[in-house]
């Protein structure tokens, strides 16, 4: 009987402890106290005037994965699509052009009071070869390129005119040194491509926000540099442009929290807004392009059962490091968007256990989701 009592008393004490520190937390963030033992919403606890985001796929915005449809309601405040805004889901052939599932998507995050964001409009991948495909069999010349392109953004910009918050209109345009990629794109049409795709994007909503997406910009210096040439040509040109993303496709140790805080502060430097535009945090050994889609080689899968309660806290320290880092820059920071809603969603997994996000698999907060309400409610 006294072991049950003991037990009962520690039972309540943790119950207690949890429902102190939940209303701690909300206090910190507006005063008001939850219902004892709720997470406190994400988007109640960002800075003022910040977005904070998730990537979401086509069964969370038809509403049938409805787990995540809760998750994505309660604690975003914006959203974007994982694919499809791309070009090749909305203009799979030179006439046609799909919207019916681009609607819902837009009305989903438009029902709820979101942010709606396009994701994308001009990139090297993820486009159907009847674009670049000439009358010769090569390559299209820089009228016909520029006049699809045209059509393209005009039509799908166009349709979503004051709906659509801003768009990722040029993604991933250079190489890791800085230098523009050889892309079709740029081929056929020249260096201007991304400035036509700029002015295109401007004509169809004025309104709308623009913006440039790469990756490794905090992990590349050269590569920043190059986003940073591209943001100046577009200011130099009067082109508009709001902001530039960095994508934050990060690892436990790389890019250190240093290269971080100086790419802030270099791409901040332009005049423009940074977005940290698709979040998440590979727990993965790295493998050969080649190997992907082939059976996991021995030792690359190694979270298969689950993650190490180290590793978890490793995890939770990056996301706190990371967001610690966004409220050092806060005035310069316009959106932070994670890539995907839970561990099961991500793009990550390709034949593996990963487990990069703030919800585990089976859509419960982790360590590194309570790692980042902490850094949020931390007086800076």
């Amino acid at each position: 009987m006294i072991g049950i009592s003991v037990g009962r008393a520690r039972a309540a004490v943790l119950v207690l402890a949890v429902t102190l520190g939940s209303i701690a937390v909300r206090s910190a963030a507006d005063g008001q106290t939850p219902p004892p033992g709720a997470a406190p919403a994400l988007k109640d606890l960002v800075p003022k005037g910040w977005l904070i985001g998730v990537a979401i796929n086509q069964r969370q915005s038809d509403g049938v994965d409805a787990p995540a449809v809760e998750i994505i309601t309660k604690h975003f405040n914006s959203i974007s699509p994982e694919n499809l805004l791309k070009f090749q889901s909305v203009h799979p052939q030179p006439d046609t052009f799909s919207f019916d599932a681009q609607d819902r998507y837009v009305a989903f995050g438009r029902d709820r009071g979101m942010a709606v964001i396009g994701h994308n409009l001009v990139w090297h991948s993820q486009t159907p070869a009847w674009v670049w495909a000439g009358a010769d069999g090569g390559l299209a010349d820089r009228a016909t390129l520029l006049e699809r392109m045209r059509t393209h953004i005009a039509t799908v910009v166009g349709r979503y005119k004051g709906r659509i918050h801003g768009w990722d209109v040029v993604n991933e345009a250079l190489n890791e040194d800085g230098t523009l990629r050889d892309s079709s794109w740029r081929r056929g049409i020249g260096d201007d491509y991304i400035a036509k795709a700029f002015e295109f994007a401007h004509q169809a909503d004025p309104d709308a926000e623009l913006y440039y997406n790469d990756y490794n910009l905090a992990t590349k210096p050269a590569k920043r540099a190059g986003a940073i040439r591209i943001i100046k040509d577009l200011q130099q040109r009067g082109v508009r442009i709001d902001a530039v993303g960095e994508q934050g496709h990060w690892r436990l140790d790389s890019p250190t929290n240093t290269e971080i805080d100086q790419a802030l502060g270099e791409l901040r430097a332009t005049g423009v807004k940074v977005m940290i535009t698709e979040l998440d945090v590979n727990l993965l050994p790295p493998i050969e392009a080649g190997a992907r889609g082939q059976p996991p080689p021995p030792g690359s899968n190694p979270y298969a059962d689950g993650l190490p309660d180290e590793v978890q806290q490793a995890l939770a320290n990056r996301y706190a490091d990371a967001f610690r880092l966004f409220l050092k820059h806060r005035d310069g920071i316009m959106r932070v968007t994670f890539w995907g809603v839970s561990d099961a969603d991500s793009w990550l997994n390709r034949g593996r256990v990963n487990h990069p996000l703030l919800w585990d698999r089976q859509r419960q907060p982790k360590a590194a989701f309570d790692a980042v309400v902490k850094a949020l409610t931390t007086k800076q």
